[in-house]
């Protein structure tokens, strides 16, 4: 498997199939402080997508993820939020998010914390809770959940 970062027009196309944040554009993913990432075997079929921001707060909302990636706010960023994953076959979402894990680790020594800002979905949970990740803290609209690498 191989980690892609997506920076070009090929792959933007697949930010349409977005299960969580459909609404989000490719110009909101695609500047700032975000980066997305895709998971691929023979680099012409996908097998999962990951969307992160660099931040130094815990966003709760979309608005407030907008607003912490702002690269004048994020200035010193020191978390990773992961604000959106989705996979074409099975196994591929844990896959990518560890894949992105160990590319963070490596690119982006500075980033301390890896946090998602999850859906309240079932399935969300259970993903991240079956994958080692603690509860941080529920709200009205999302779920945030630490994994401590």
């Amino acid at each position: 498997m191989s980690l892609v970062k997506i920076s070009s027009d090929y792959w933007v196309k697949l930010f349409k199939d977005d299960p969580v944040r459909p609404n989000l554009t490719p110009k909101f993913r695609l500047t700032e402080n975000r980066v997305n990432f895709l998971l691929t075997q023979d680099f012409s079929k996908p097998c999962a997508i990951i969307c992160v921001a660099y931040t130094k707060e815990i966003p709760k909302t979309e608005k407030q993820l907008e607003i912490y990636s702002m690269h004048k706010l994020s200035v010193n960023y020191d978390k990773a939020i992961f604000y959106t994953i989705w996979s074409y076959s099975k196994g591929s979402g844990k896959d990518i998010l560890f894949s992105t894990v160990d590319w963070l680790k490596k690119k982006k020594p500075e980033i301390t914390r890896y946090i998602t800002m999850s859906p309240k979905t079932k399935m969300a949970r259970n993903f991240h809770l079956r994958n080692g990740a603690l509860e941080l803290n529920s709200n009205k609209e999302t779920i945030n959940f630490e994994y401590v690498i």
